[in-house]
């Protein structure tokens, strides 16, 4: 079976962000952190550029949490926007409280996290980062 990955794009901040959620979810990065000065052909990028992320990986679990940084001088644009969620499962409400807490600090959060009707301790939130979150616990498929 196919495995999915969570893969974000920062405009400078790839580094930060993950180091951030790796201070919230533990752990430590897959490999080394790309860089874009690293890649052959890049001579030409500013001193900005070239430091920007190509590439890291945190694991989260069984997935990987994985992001780069745009490269302006190469046209590309970042629009923050809300089409994309990373969706949590906790094993316990603790956990789901930790990381709402963590995640969503510096952040606006869209529904805090409480019980729902639909039988999930569940809340939302966009991170500092313009990344939106959703955490949820169901104790009958926590493993």
């Amino acid at each position: 079976m196919a495995k999915l990955n969570s893969y974000l794009n920062f405009n400078g901040q790839a580094e930060e962000a993950l180091t951030f959620y790796k201070s919230v979810f533990g752990g430590e990065f897959v490999g080394e952190i790309y860089r874009m000065g690293n890649a052959p052909g890049t001579e030409h990028l500013s001193e900005d550029e070239k430091n920007r992320v190509m590439h890291i990986a945190l694991p989260v679990g069984n997935d990987l949490l994985m992001a780069s940084d745009i490269v302006p001088s190469f046209g590309q644009t970042l629009t923050v926007g809300n089409s994309n969620y990373i969706s949590v499962f906790t094993e316990s409400r603790e956990e789901a409280d930790r990381l709402f807490k963590g995640l969503s600090e510096g952040g606006d959060i869209e529904m805090p996290i409480e019980d729902q009707f639909w039988g999930d301790y569940f809340g939302s939130f966009r991170d500092k980062y313009g990344t939106h979150w959703m955490v949820n616990y169901n104790e009958e498929y926590a493993e």
